[in-house]
């Protein structure tokens, strides 16, 4: 079991462990506790009573947050012809066709998110197992392969999220920083939490949402009341 610090501690202790809290109170138990020096990232973590193996309980998508996460994204289009002045005038940070992925698969990830183009992806795909593994490969779900790159970037740099159940039924997503307003914090909350829950598949039965933990880097989870 891995040792925690002096500080991390005092932090656990003044958290119960043994009880959630309404997502008020828990957003400003997260700026209590915290202890380091940096601005730290919030992240909720969902636990859902899903079986992934199963298409129709694959919950997959994307959203832009009311108030951002609070983090620049380094956005890398893919495409080529009058496409790549669009993505360059929609402030694309990396634009570029063939000559891009031959760098990828030379080993260049100077770029968080990646947005195609449909007549690149037959391309792209053969990146799959360098993309894949990393969660950069676009997606027609979550709005990364598109033709309106203006759109798509857009939304990026205003704050978008990809939101994906893995293979144990989790969802972790970026909610912003600790240092936006609790209310912020909140309004950011609910709109994921909204979302997820619309997204519950018909085919789930009793509870749907195990557990909801709200934690910020390096911070000990708060156990959050679902309704």
């Amino acid at each position: 079991m891995a040792k925690h610090g002096k500080k991390y501690l005092a932090a656990l202790a003044k958290v119960d462990r043994t009880k959630t809290y309404p997502v008020e109170e828990a957003i400003a138990l997260a700026k209590e506790v915290n202890f380091v020096k940096f601005d730290p990232t919030v992240e909720v973590s969902f636990r859902l009573n899903v079986d992934p193996r199963h298409a129709d309980q694959q919950i997959r998508g994307a959203m832009v947050l009311p108030h951002g996460t609070g983090r620049t994204q380094t956005v890398l289009v893919i495409t080529q012809g009058p496409k790549e002045k669009e993505a360059l005038d929609a402030g694309a940070d990396f634009v570029g066709g063939k000559e891009i992925l031959d760098k990828i698969k030379g080993g260049w990830f100077e770029f968080d998110i990646i947005v195609a183009t449909p007549d690149m992806m037959g391309e792209l795909g053969k990146l799959g197992k360098l993309l894949g593994p990393k969660g950069l490969m676009p997606n027609p779900k979550t709005g990364t392969v598109t033709v309106d790159v203006t759109k798509a970037i857009n939304e990026i740099k205003k704050g978008k999220v990809v939101y994906r159940v893995d293979k144990e039924g989790n969802i972790n997503v970026m909610i912003g920083k600790l240092s936006f307003t609790e209310e912020q914090l909140r309004e950011n909350f609910k709109a994921i939490y909204d979302v997820i829950l619309r997204a519950r598949p018909a085919a789930v039965k009793g509870f749907y949402m195990k557990n909801v933990v709200l934690s910020t880097t390096m911070s000990p989870g708060i156990r959050i009341t679902v309704d």
